[in-house]
């Protein structure tokens, strides 16, 4: 296989560039944010003038100068671990054990404490750049008793413990609010105008999530700030002034000037990290244009085709998935390449290539959705792959069904490698901890159902290995709301209670502990639907593309290449249609948007499952609108076609 070699020259030639823009920006842009926080540090309304002039005089000073090289290097090192952590599969944890899981991480709990260093460190340029009473760790005490001696300086150990603990706040935002998940906007926009415009949402985020984290970390202060203290103090001898209050009061703690450079400090330090983010995002969803063919053998895979097919890095995937939406609707010289047959031989190799990688993405999510509703379906709640004893059946009734099944099974899903962005190598497995970022352990019992059944193997004993042949199973035993449907297919009587093969007696039952564990990590439904969709940005790209491609063959196609498929295209898109609408029937499922809040992490994620809804039936109607009633001539089941009939007459 290619992979490896693919994802060099993608990573070399194109990720690595947009990452050393980013991170240079965001180094460029320090000496703005630092001049804005010297500002605000020497603010005096009653003296505007002499506020001014300190201000101009500490941007010259030395210490300043030194400050912003250490910035600099934090800004540098923050952008690695953003490179290392990023993902364009959001991970979603399905229950509050698995949220602990992931953050207890051996790979999560270096991310933290090197954000807990980095944030001291910015707090101490930050309290060199004040100056004043924040200026050094330690100062001559005023004491009689300990005149001669040095004493601790609390207010410079207050601002770097803030700095220390901000720093892991923001390490644990990356977990709880997907801080590292990389979204592809649908409007794409040039990089200046979308910094530009998104800029006052940064500032705000900062200000508010420094305000939070203020809150936090005073009362955690106060309450346990007298052991930092006294051990900094006994480390470095230090005596404790005790001619002035200390922070762990509240008199100590009502001091309005240590407040605001805390807080405007706090303010700096999320605001240059969230940049370094944010200009992060945008670089690398920036679309990518593929060359859809190419006339050299060894540029073959470059081009869109090949790179399809291709799993890994998953951002390459995914800038493929979208330029293969925006050459379908903006570009009739690529869709003319894409329609174009081999020469010698005469064989559609773009086209077939292209749409046998888009059906596959709409079959696994098919298979996925199917096997989710009958796991719910069966007891009302999703259940973990290995704790389901039932065996699925799975029945074939329609020429659907036969053409998802001729779909070739050596293309996996994007959603079963939800690693980062930039995995190296397909010979590093998804268990090892350092490969996979904010990916729990799948042996671990902690590790959430959902993604372990996202992330797991097929079984080839298992009845779902291959492609689905129809989303319609059917189930044994009582269901949540509805009737068992071996007794209408066999014709027989349900089993009774007494005599089904599931029913345990007394003594096997769980243990308490058990029960709590399985209670505590099935306890997110909503979650867990969330999770399934997580990746279906890459299925909406796909839709998109197939509809329009489908549409302009109606006029572009000059050798037929697209209608040979276009039963398969319809029949996949209806059988998915009919999974997504089982799905928010289900009980557990919202039917509304999740509302917005102000946090630099990315909530698109949330609404996926709606965009595809809607992406699915836009595709859809745009194949019956262009085709009309010359759809009745394509192939497809009574059910499929009952269904087409609904959108040719604008009824669904």
């Amino acid at each position: 296989m290619f992979s490896v070699k693919q994802s060099s020259w993608f990573m070399h030639k194109v990720v690595r560039w947009r990452a050393v823009a980013s991170f240079a920006w965001s180094v460029l842009l320090l000496p703005v944010t630092t001049s804005l926080f010297v500002f605000l540090s020497q603010a005096s309304l009653l003296h505007p003038i002499q506020w001014i002039t300190d201000s101009l005089c500490l941007l010259t000073a030395s210490s300043t100068m030194f400050s912003l090289l250490l910035l600099s290097a934090v800004v540098l090192v923050i952008g690695i671990f953003i490179q290392e952590y990023c993902t364009v599969i959001p991970s979603i944890p399905c229950s509050r054990v698995a949220l602990l899981a992931k953050v207890l991480h051996p790979r999560q709990c270096v991310h933290s404490l090197s954000h807990c260093s980095l944030g001291m460190l910015v707090t101490w340029c930050a309290a060199v750049t004040i100056g004043g009473r924040y200026r050094t760790l330690s100062h001559p005490c005023s004491e009689s008793e300990n005149v001669g001696q040095m004493c601790l300086n609390e207010y410079h150990l207050f601002l770097l413990l803030a700095g220390a603990f901000m720093g892991y706040s923001h390490s644990l935002l990356g977990v709880v609010q997907n801080m590292n998940y990389v979204a592809f906007h649908a409007v794409q926009q040039h990089k200046y105008m979308h910094f530009k415009g998104s800029l006052p949402r940064v500032v705000k985020c900062s200000a508010v999530q420094s305000l939070y984290s203020l809150r936090n970390y005073i009362v955690l202060y106060y309450f346990f700030g007298y052991g930092p203290r006294l051990w900094i103090s006994q480390i470095l001898n230090l005596q404790l002034d005790g001619s002035s209050h200390f922070l762990d009061t509240v008199a100590g703690l009502l001091d309005f000037s240590l407040l605001y450079h805390l807080w405007i400090s706090g303010t700096f330090l999320m605001l240059t990290w969230f940049i370094t983010v944010f200009l992060f995002r945008i670089y690398v969803s920036e679309a990518y244009s593929f060359p859809v063919q190419s006339t050299f053998t060894e540029d073959a895979e470059m081009c869109l085709p090949k790179v399809l097919s291709c799993k890994e890095p998953m951002v390459m995937k995914f800038l493929a998935l979208q330029d293969l939406a925006l050459l379908s609707q903006h570009s009739p010289v690529r869709r003319q390449e894409v329609f174009s047959l081999s020469q010698p031989g005469g064989h559609a190799h773009n086209w077939n290539a292209i749409s046998r990688e888009c059906l596959s993405l709409l079959t696994d999510l098919t298979q996925r959705l199917v096997a989710h509703h009958d796991a719910v379906a069966s007891n009302g709640r999703p259940k973990s792959q290995g704790s389901s004893s039932d065996a699925k059946s799975v029945t074939s009734g329609s020429s659907a069904s036969s053409a998802v099944e001729d779909l070739p099974k050596a293309y996996p899903s994007v959603s079963k490698t939800p690693g980062s962005v930039f995995l190296r190598s397909s010979t590093v497995g998804l268990n090892s901890p350092m490969t996979a970022p904010f990916t729990p352990d799948l042996d671990s019992p902690f590790s959430s159902p959902v993604i372990r059944r996202l992330t797991a193997q097929e079984d080839p004993a298992s009845p779902w290995f291959g492609s689905v042949q129809s989303p319609h199973v059917m189930r044994r035993g009582p269901k949540l709301w509805s009737a068992s449907t071996d007794s209408m297919v066999n014709g027989s009587p349900p089993d009774s209670p007494a005599l089904s093969p599931r029913s345990h007696p007394a003594s096997e039952k769980p243990s308490f502990l058990t029960q709590w564990l399985q209670n505590r990590k099935e306890q997110l439904p909503e979650a867990s639907g969330q999770a399934l969709f997580a990746d279906s940005q890459a299925h909406i790209w796909a839709l998109e593309g197939l509809s329009h491609l489908v549409a302009a063959s109606y006029t572009e196609d000059r050798f037929g290449v697209v209608q040979t498929t276009l039963p398969n295209i319809l029949s996949s898109m209806l059988m998915l249609l009919e999974a997504v609408d089982r799905h928010f029937k289900l009980p557990h499922a919202s039917s509304k948007p999740s509302r917005a809040t102000c946090s630099m992490g990315d909530s698109t994620h949330k609404t996926l499952r709606f965009a595809l809804r809607a992406a699915l039936k836009t595709a859809l109607y745009r194949i019956t609108t262009t085709f009309g009633e010359h759809l009745h001539a394509v192939q497809m089941s009574a059910e499929h076609r009952k269904r087409m009939q609904q959108f040719l007459e604008y009824k669904e």
